[in-house]
């Protein structure tokens, strides 16, 4: 975590391609210095999306906004994120966070020492189609089970994640949500 970043955020916003040309607008909609980013854009070509992490990275620093970069260390060191997601191993000198989908995923971010985890799907999600959300229970389990802040993420927006704060979770994470569209 930077200087610039004293806790998580509780709202996130995912990145990827089929966002095209509204991944501005999306951002344009979170809220200054309360929400981040994890960016990831894992079907850009490298030269291309190191350019769009680095023009997310000074929109993230001018607004005091979070910045995880997905997978990629090097380019997360090079932007200066303040997380890199879901790296190959734990990197060295910076914090890290992690997709977790079921209890043995959990369990290994605790024991990776994953500063945050992005718990899915627990919703419905137009990004997963057929794919059947976490039962609730589950869910709670698995991000009580993570040793971490918690994020829901899947068909969550803000309205969405007040259930989900009282069971536990501490932020939400979406894609749609961000465009003013249901089921994120």
């Amino acid at each position: 975590m930077t200087s610039r970043q004293t806790s998580w955020p509780r709202a996130w916003l995912m990145t990827d391609e089929r966002m095209g040309g509204r991944l501005w607008e999306a951002i344009d909609r979170l809220p200054i210095k309360h929400s981040g980013i994890v960016f990831r854009h894992y079907s850009t070509a490298p030269d291309g999306r190191a350019l769009l992490a680095e023009r997310i990275a000074d929109i993230c620093h001018r607004r005091a906004l979070a910045l995880a970069v997905a997978s990629d260390v090097a380019l997360a060191r090079a932007v200066d994120a303040d997380l890199v997601h879901n790296p190959a191993e734990p990197p060295i000198g910076m914090r890290f966070s992690m997709s977790v989908h079921s209890m043995e995923e959990a369990e290994f971010a605790k024991a990776s020492g994953a500063a945050l985890v992005f718990v899915s799907p627990v919703r419905a999600t137009r990004s997963h189609p057929g794919r059947k959300p976490l039962p609730r229970a589950l869910a709670r389990r698995i991000a009580a089970a993570a040793g971490a802040p918690a994020i829901a993420l899947g068909g969550m927006n803000e309205w969405n994640f007040q259930r989900y704060e009282r069971e536990g979770f501490y932020g939400w994470a979406g894609i749609d949500a961000w465009l003013g569209d249901e089921g994120a």
